[in-house]
């Protein structure tokens, strides 16, 4: 494991540390470990878990404790893997009387093979960076995250959702880059509302007044215009080879993927923008697509209902066009469920648009053989 997390130290002269890995549905806690006067000697039932779910939707708990190891003011609890996304809690009983402590208590978190990833802030770009040993230039892939995981801790774009990491555990021998979208001190209702002000957010038609200005919160183009600055220098380097650059990115950064593409559509080889939000600025970069090969994929249905639609009336107006370099994929209901999608039971109808809102999953494990599509292009 890799230690990459410093949070805050626990209370009653214990502290809390995680491990863990990033899986289909984000980071994935699987080992707690306690240090001071409550460790060494304890067991499963002296430790108490709350809100430990497993699912997309918050209603499946994991299997809890598997194993307990005590050493010397140490104790290790082996778990049965619940998502990092929900606020757990952790609270002791017996021996480990005292112990309270939640997912902002834990004192350090650790996370499988983020360490292959070097962190970097370079022209007010905030980034982590795959490096493949090599003596020649190596492809790269640029991978836009999506809107939950902007800031600037240089933390979460990695470990919000699949992403990166998995694309540097398929693909070790290239450049993998990972930047973290601003935030601007605003959290996303915050910087939604502010959108509303140039209008409605999600309005699709052409003409509209763009919504990645600088200083939005997001994949602005300013701030896109910088990243593919980055991936240049890169280039001038004889580190990273020109012809095989890649992006891909999701919902948000789907859209960011659009945008890049009208921002320096002569960097990439190929674009794969995964449920890409659609508004009146994306829609027109997809309709008025620069010749980059591209595949677009979508769930049947999620949280933005007429997503595919428009994406759809977009293609269309590229093939009538003659471009057979675009790919538009629609996962259905049973492709999803292969996942976990959909699956949990009892969900709500909004729990499930929210749900099938994970399709990026798919591709990112190389469904349709979709990400060995992507990284087979190249620029003449």
């Amino acid at each position: 494991m890799d230690m990459d997390k410093n949070l805050n130290i626990n209370t009653n002269n214990n502290k809390l540390a995680a491990s863990g890995y990033v899986g289909d549905y984000g980071l994935t806690i699987d080992r707690l470990t306690l240090t001071g006067t409550s460790a060494g000697q304890l067991r499963a039932e002296d430790i108490q878990l709350e809100n430990h779910y497993c699912d997309l939707s918050g209603r499946k708990l994991s299997g809890g404790i598997k194993e307990v190891v005590n050493r010397t003011g140490e104790s290790t609890f082996e778990l049965e893997p619940f998502l990092y996304r929900y606020d757990f809690r952790v609270t002791g009983h017996g021996a480990a009387a005292g112990l309270d402590c939640r997912k902002a208590d834990l004192s350090e978190i650790s996370v499988k093979g983020l360490a292959d990833f070097t962190a970097y802030n370079e022209d007010g770009v905030v980034y982590r960076l795959q490096e493949p040993e090599a003596d020649e230039p190596r492809p790269l892939i640029l991978f836009l995250h999506g809107g939950g995981e902007c800031g600037t801790d240089n933390w979460l774009q990695m470990t919000g959702t699949i992403g990166a990491l998995q694309l540097g555990r398929r693909y070790p021998d290239m450049y993998v880059m990972a930047p973290q979208a601003p935030d601007y001190g605003m959290s996303m209702e915050e910087a939604f509302r502010q959108l509303t002000t140039l209008g409605d957010p999600f309005k699709v038609e052409l003409g509209m007044q763009p919504f990645t200005a600088k200083g939005i919160r997001g994949w602005n183009r300013d701030y896109l215009m910088k990243v593919c600055a980055v991936i240049r220098r890169l280039v001038s380097a004889g580190k990273v080879d020109g012809r095989r650059i890649y992006v891909c990115g999701m919902s948000m950064g789907g859209g960011g993927v659009l945008t890049a593409l009208s921002v320096d559509a002569a960097l990439f080889a190929a674009a794969l923008p995964i449920c890409p939000s659609m508004n009146g600025e994306t829609f027109s970069a997809l309709r008025f697509l620069p010749p980059v090969p591209t595949w677009i994929c979508a769930a049947y249905i999620d949280h933005s209902r007429s997503r595919h639609a428009y994406i759809l009336e977009a293609v269309q107006n590229l093939w009538q066009m003659g471009r057979t370099d675009v790919h538009y994929t629609i996962f259905n209901e049973d492709e999803l469920a292969r996942y976990g999608i959909g699956t949990t039971p009892d969900l709500t109808a909004k729990e499930l648009l929210a749900e099938n809102h994970n399709v990026w999953i798919l591709p990112l494990r190389n469904e349709k053989s979709i990400l060995d599509w992507m990284v087979s292009q190249q620029r003449s």
